[in-house]
């Protein structure tokens, strides 16, 4: 239906041709071509397909790529009188990254390993040295080398061979995440003939150093296949270990902590199934440890040949069971599942089993002496922070590597001794400008939804801030997948709060920070009460007096772009600006096309709208694209990839020429598509830095810069 419709050619306008005879920016004029479908009894229309370009994943097609370049265009034309702002903004965000940064070494064998950053460098540099002997650095990956005249470089992956003799490590230089995976010889420097193409996270090494399992990106950008690479041969001669034939189930790999097994896990957002290769001989016949069962979820991990698995077979929070490998589908229970500990994972080592758990919202490390079976908590500073295992490669751990941070407290690197219960801080993080801590005040409190459910937020401020309604503020959220938001440090976020922001994070139903039963209240039929939760946070905000409403912006990427989209529709008269970053917002179409590189595999998030009408009715309900209606919207400031394969370009293109035809308001409007990047936006730390700069005055110029305000004022007196 689209191929018959004419044609009409938009050219790209020039920053002089997006002004009208006023000197003011317009924006472009995106063209309605009728089309529309009809299921399950219900036509829907939907005039901006023709955005999505036929031949995806190459996008040639002249009037769409017009368009993009003119929205681009309006962008920095509507962006341009605030130039100084930006740049203030970015330089102030650079002055607080220690740009000679690095990370703490860890000993993995014979070496220690690290990376570090060079002042003014975008990417990082590998290294390593020897434990015992010559100390001298060696550096093992140069990735501003490898990304130099690159308009986009990220590192999917690197790993070192058991013998410390080699590197692979994948590089994606246009952000489609199809990665091309090389091997190094650490000895001699030199790259080896071996070469994956479409490589997509995950990489085990024989015990012998000799091959790797790997899996890879078919066409439709979906990990199907475990296969065996013999260093020395061609990838078309790689031998397939498995496969999965289910549309729904995706593949990934990794590895025991005691290095014994390769772990094969294929699964669904609901269903798992694992099996276990010996690295010792990847040609043996997989182990299966559990056959799949529909919404059963199971990972593990191996010690010494005995299984931990944590699995949600008999509580939603998950058990933790053990088995051999030699019958592993005998199961004898360690932790049983409970209302109050939610077991997120757990690592086995030689000498201790670390649990991870959430508890009451609140992150915990639980450890187990194997010997004794006496179990004990990491005890942590604060009373409200976000913790979590971190480097910590070898099977036995004398120490424990642990990440910490807090609202208030910089990203925080411990070890932590099981034998003194004792926290050492090797590293926080370092913020060169200045940063006091004890002058932000943080909060956890809760807030009722419209259902009674009460919802966790967690706030940051400036001391002194009025809770009088007069205060702007920055309320962000995400709400799906199981993802919860930690209550994190942000350095950029203080260009907000030291300006008069408070800065919230909702808690929101659809993420998993409450328990797995949080997570399972925002998947599905029960879609809304993530965007109901955040709208009604939001409100509870501005009755609480830490804002009021039409002062509060709000931001999301991805699904959380989705939830910008659902509560703009719902509540708009809440938000005095709003960032929807590579948004999920044209839901329904999306769903309907099996084609897509994700569609399949998220039915069991989302439904399946092509077989179910109930899921289809309640899809269209909300779907932020669909749901676009005739009112006033605030400014909004939307981004998109267009090499990203995650959430498609033509997503976030459609929904802005859409709210253009459909809005009533004169409010900003803008879409800025990198048109060389994917998912993540720009890859250079500083590039993408300067992203979250212009997000931050489009945030100030919209809604209000209280401390601007304040000088304005002083100096009229």
């Amino acid at each position: 239906m689209i191929a018959a419709v004419a044609a009409a050619t938009l050219a790209a306008p020039s920053l002089a041709q997006t002004e009208t005879m006023t000197g003011q920016p317009t924006p472009p004029d995106a063209e309605e071509r009728p089309h529309e479908f009809t299921m399950h009894g219900v036509t829907v229309e939907d005039p901006y397909a023709w955005l999505r370009d036929q031949s995806y994943p190459i996008v040639d097609d002249e009037d769409v790529l017009d368009y993009l370049k003119a929205e681009n265009a309006y962008f920095e034309a509507v962006m341009e009188p605030h130039q100084e702002l930006i740049d203030t903004l970015f330089e102030e965000m650079k002055a607080r990254i220690k740009e000679d940064d690095a990370s703490v070494p860890q000993k993995d064998g014979d070496f220690e390993y690290w990376w570090a950053f060079e002042e003014g460098d975008q990417y990082r540099t590998w290294y390593r040295r020897p434990v015992a002997g010559d100390r001298t650095a060696e550096a093992i990956l140069d990735e501003p080398e490898l990304a130099a005249d690159k308009e986009y470089f990220r590192v999917g992956g690197l790993s070192v061979s058991p013998d410390g003799n080699l590197l692979a490590y994948a590089v994606d230089t246009n952000g489609s995440e199809r990665y091309t995976l090389k091997v190094k010889d650490l000895r001699t420097g030199e790259l080896l003939p071996d070469t994956i193409e479409n490589w997509r996270y995950g990489l085990v090494w024989a015990a012998d150093s000799d091959s790797f399992l790997y899996t890879d990106a078919d066409e439709n950008w979906r990990s199907k296949v475990v296969y065996h690479h013999v260093l020395g041969t061609d990838q078309a001669d790689d031998r397939e270990v498995y496969r999965e034939e289910d549309e729904e189930f995706g593949v990934g790999i990794g590895r025991s902590q005691d290095r014994a097994y390769a772990i094969l896990s294929t699964g669904t957002n609901t269903t798992s199934e694992v099996r276990l290769l010996p690295t010792e001989d990847f040609t043996a016949e997989p182990i299966l440890v559990s056959a799949r069962e529909t919404g059963r979820e199971y990972d593990l991990d191996v010690r010494s040949g005995q299984l931990f698995i944590r699995v949600n077979d008999e509580h939603p929070n998950f058990r933790i069971v053990t088995a051999s490998v030699d019958n592993p589908s005998s199961w004898q229970e360690l932790i049983p599942g409970s209302d109050e500990n939610y077991l997120r994972g757990v690592t086995t080592f030689e000498n201790l089993i670390a649990i991870e758990e959430r508890i009451g919202g609140l992150d915990q490390v639980r450890l187990i002496d194997p010997a004794t079976g006496m179990a004990s908590y990491v005890r942590f500073p604060e009373a409200s922070y976000t913790a979590s295992l971190g480097n910590n490669p070898e099977f036995r751990a004398e120490k424990l590597r642990l990440n910490y941070e807090s609202m208030i407290t910089p990203d925080t690197v411990f070890d932590y001794d099981p034998a003194t219960a004792e926290l050492e801080t090797l590293k926080v993080a370092e913020i060169p400008s200045g940063y006091t801590k004890e002058n932000y005040v943080t909060e956890r409190i809760g807030v009722p939804a419209r259902d009674g459910t009460v919802v966790p937020v967690s706030i940051v401020y400036k001391e002194g801030f009025p809770k009088d309604g007069s205060r702007p503020l920055h309320l962000y959220a995400y709400g799906a997948y199981g993802y919860a938001v930690p209550p994190g440090f942000s350095a950029s976020r203080l260009s907000l709060i030291d300006r008069g922001y408070a800065f919230a994070i909702a808690h929101i139903r659809g993420g998993d920070d409450l328990g797995y039963q949080w997570y399972l209240d925002g998947k599905l039929a029960k879609r809304t009460n993530t965007f109901n939760d955040f709208v009604d946070v939001a409100k509870g905000l501005a009755s609480a007096g830490y804002t009021a409403p039409g002062k509060i912006v709000a931001s999301g990427g991805s699904a959380g772009g989705e939830l910008m989209g659902a509560v703009v529709n719902q509540a708009p008269e809440l938000f005095g600006a709003v960032a929807a970053h590579v948004p999920f917002v044209d839901v329904l179409n999306t769903m309907l096309d099996p084609s897509l590189p994700l569609t399949p595999g998220e039915w069991q998030e989302w439904g399946n709208p092509i077989e179910d009408a109930e899921a289809f009715q309640y899809m269209l309900s909300y779907s932020p694209y669909d749901q676009v209606t005739a009112q006033d919207y605030p400014p909004l400031l939307v981004t998109a990839g267009l090499n990203d394969p995650r959430v498609t370009y033509w997503e976030p293109a459609k929904w802005v020429a859409k709210l253009r035809d459909v809005k009533t308001d004169d409010n900003v409007l803008l879409l800025k598509t990198n048109m060389g990047a994917g998912h993540g936006g720009k890859s250079g730390r500083f590039d993408s830095l300067y992203e979250r700069a212009e997000e931050v005055a489009f945030f100030l110029t919209q809604n209000g810069n209280p401390a601007a305000d304040s000088e304005t004022a002083a100096a009229g007196r």
